[in-house]
């Protein structure tokens, strides 16, 4: 038999830390023991607020990431190419060794995977009010990350309902009483009386 946790969590359970141009707030890390600083996580999910204009980010060459604005919009530039817009909820992949500049103020979603060890990808789930969506993972996603950024939600798993309000999260882990057993995808219903948009992250070890 297959299924998956939830857990829930609730702002008070972030990390945030300041940096010279605004704040991150860490939601997820794996494993959870890991350190940002050390460089030796497999994947971790955060949101930052970035106040300067003009920022340079942190060169991750280990790693990929997925970044996507919740409010504001801005521009990147990697390896000083093209410029590329980037609006709310709008999701866009980068190699974290790439030399990137940022120009605009935003709250921004990111995932950072860790290259070739783990996969998976982020997306952005919009729903108007009285919406009904089911959305269905990866196949081989492990953990998912569900992040409200706006409004609020009910979401319905395996037969679980639980309810997200605006910046609280849910940690979906793959589990198995039998490790020879292929899990299922994960189809996950979301209903938003009033509407809500949310973040998706999926991720999973390769090999």
């Amino acid at each position: 038999m297959a299924r998956f946790d939830i857990t829930l969590l609730t702002p008070d359970r972030y990390k945030t830390t300041r940096w010279s141009g605004g704040s991150t707030t860490q939601l997820l890390i794996c494993p959870p023991e890991a350190q940002y600083a050390d460089r030796d996580f497999l994947w971790r999910i955060s949101s930052a607020v970035v106040e300067d204009e003009d920022s340079t980010f942190t060169p991750l060459p280990d790693y990929r990431r997925f970044i996507s604005t919740l409010e504001g919009s801005i521009v990147l530039q990697h390896d000083g190419g093209e410029p590329i817009p980037l609006s709310p909820f709008q999701v866009h992949a980068f190699d974290g060794g790439a030399e990137t500049i940022s120009k605009g103020r935003c709250r921004d979603f990111n995932l950072m995977l860790r290259k070739g060890k783990t996969d998976g990808l982020l997306k952005a789930v919009s729903l108007s009010a009285g919406d009904t969506l089911s959305f269905r993972a990866a196949e081989d996603s492990e953990e998912l990350l569900l992040y409200c950024a706006e409004g609020s939600c009910f979401a319905e798993l395996d037969g679980q309902t639980f309810g997200l309000q605006k910046n609280e999260a849910a940690v979906l882990r793959r589990v198995s009483d039998d490790p020879r057993t292929e899990a299922p995808a994960a189809v996950i219903t979301f209903t938003a009386p009033g509407g809500s948009r949310l973040m998706v992250a999926q991720m999973q070890k390769c090999g």
